[in-house]
């Protein structure tokens, strides 16, 4: 069974931490296309491009995606070539698995205006020498990390950048105060470097609903993921099954809705594994066309 993507990073970030912290309707969807873009983490079908790097960018393209939000698994360089034989863009890179350092040298060499941390409390505590396999989610916690963050987001503007924080569901941990994580850390970082990646369908396994943090934070939140979980995921804590989406639990009109009028520039489809119903491309025609009328 393929790894989730949680698993993946937090092996992947652990690496890398030492180098930085020290189908619709066919008229419906060609209407839709004519506007704004639609992207996919190149995450979801990593599988697929490993075996087929060309051919899995060049499907992207075919279905309708014209961005990815790129993880790097070989070079950045390689990845640009493959990118503009394929007509793709790439506007955010997830830094985690390559370093802060490199990752900023791998976002020019992409094009990329975002640079983003996946896990970023993780990071942190592998930094500290913490010996639990979690981090922790306390109020202490959530100032330490937008402290972090605060220090990252003015790398990045120096390096002509934009970073951004993007979540998990623990995050909405409640901290005290009838406060979040996330909502300390959103109060602590500074709005003039720090930016937010909201990954939907964490926020809706941490028990929040996504619309509202987009409602309440007008011009934060300019990245987005578009991602939804079967029914009964997260039941004993440790499973999350990804649903492709229109087939979860989630109802993405007033999402996209409240996501828009608050300034998003960038919306990338993401879903999690196991891919048993389909593959991972099947999976992504299907989440596209879904998400495609809405956009």
């Amino acid at each position: 069974m393929m790894m989730t993507r949680r698993q993946f990073l937090a092996r992947s970030t652990l690496c890398g931490a030492a180098a930085w912290l020290a189908a619709g309707a066919p008229g419906r969807l060609l209407a839709a296309a004519a506007g704004k873009s639609l992207g996919i983490q190149l995450y979801m079908v990593l599988k697929a491009y490993q075996d087929d790097p060309a051919g899995t960018l060049k499907t992207l393209k075919a279905i309708g995606y014209s961005e990815i939000e790129a993880i790097v698994t070989s070079t950045a360089k390689a990845l640009r070539d493959q990118l503009d034989a394929a007509g793709l863009a790439c506007p955010s890179l997830h830094f985690d698995s390559l370093g802060f350092e490199p990752g900023i040298e791998a976002a020019h060499t992409l094009g990329a205006k975002y640079i983003v941390s996946s896990m970023l409390p993780a990071i942190m505590q592998k930094e500290r020498g913490a010996n639990a396999q979690e981090p922790t989610y306390s109020l202490d916690d959530a100032k330490r990390t937008a402290e972090v963050a605060n220090r990252l987001g003015e790398k990045a503007k120096q390096a002509g950048l934009q970073y951004a924080y993007h979540n998990h569901h623990r995050e909405f941990t409640d901290v005290g105060g009838g406060r979040t994580f996330y909502d300390v850390l959103l109060k602590e970082a500074d709005a003039r470097l720090v930016q937010f990646e909201l990954d939907c369908g964490w926020v809706h396994m941490g028990g929040k609903n996504p619309a509202d943090y987009f409602k309440a934070n007008p011009g934060r939140m300019p990245l987005m993921h578009a991602k939804d979980f079967l029914p009964g995921a997260g039941a004993n804590g440790k499973d999350y099954p990804g649903a492709e989406l229109g087939h979860g639990t989630l109802d993405y009109k007033p999402i996209m809705a409240a996501a828009d009028r608050a300034g998003l520039k960038h919306c990338f489809v993401e879903q999690e594994g196991p891919f048993a119903r389909m593959d991972q491309l099947a999976a992504a025609r299907v989440d596209y066309a879904y998400l495609r009328p809405l956009r």
